[in-house]
């Protein structure tokens, strides 16, 4: 029997696809070149269908500063994956990266955030969604108001277009 494509794959799953954001960042090596690798391997996973990229934009560290800055973006998909499922894909994606976790904030050659999954609001030992902290970070909602301007995060009344220029900190499309 052949492979069966994408489509076909992310379409026989017990539940509907689900829109999901992720936030992506590296500041080691060819950032770049790990951003776009990391969207290709997402793409790949028979049930991930990334629908957009935003530009990928130069940010100052935030926490730990003394390392070089980063290039940030955010994606959107849809999944038919878990929300576990989903992270352990991405920490899956990170590790064939060359993702190495020694110092909180600091140097990665490849960050991938679960930002929003749908309207799901969980907080468990392991995974927050939404993402903590990132009505505070110009470095998640400068890209993702370029995607969904108009988007709400789950219990915000303001779009994340109103939230990111609210943020003093400028980001620099690269």
């Amino acid at each position: 029997m052949p492979p069966k494509d994408k489509e076909t794959v992310s379409g026989q799953g017990c539940k509907p696809p689900v829109t999901v954001y992720l936030g992506l960042g590296s500041n080691m090596g060819d950032s770049r070149a790990n951003l776009q690798r990391a969207v290709a391997l997402l793409d790949l996973h028979p049930e991930i269908k990334v629908e957009r990229v935003s530009p990928f934009l130069e940010t100052a560290p935030v926490g730990y500063l003394e390392q070089p800055h980063f290039l940030n973006g955010v994606l959107q998909a849809t999944t038919t994956l878990s929300p576990q499922a989903l992270l352990a894909a991405a920490q899956s994606i990170e590790n064939r990266l060359g993702r190495k976790r020694t110092v909180r904030w600091g140097p990665r050659t490849i960050d991938i955030d679960i930002l929003l999954y749908g309207d799901l609001v969980l907080k468990s030992a392991d995974l927050t969604i939404p993402h903590p902290r990132m009505q505070e970070r110009a470095f998640v909602l400068q890209p993702l108001a370029l995607l969904a301007p108009e988007l709400r995060l789950p219990g915000c009344l303001e779009t994340v277009g109103a939230l990111a220029q609210k943020l003093a900190h400028p980001a620099a499309e690269k």
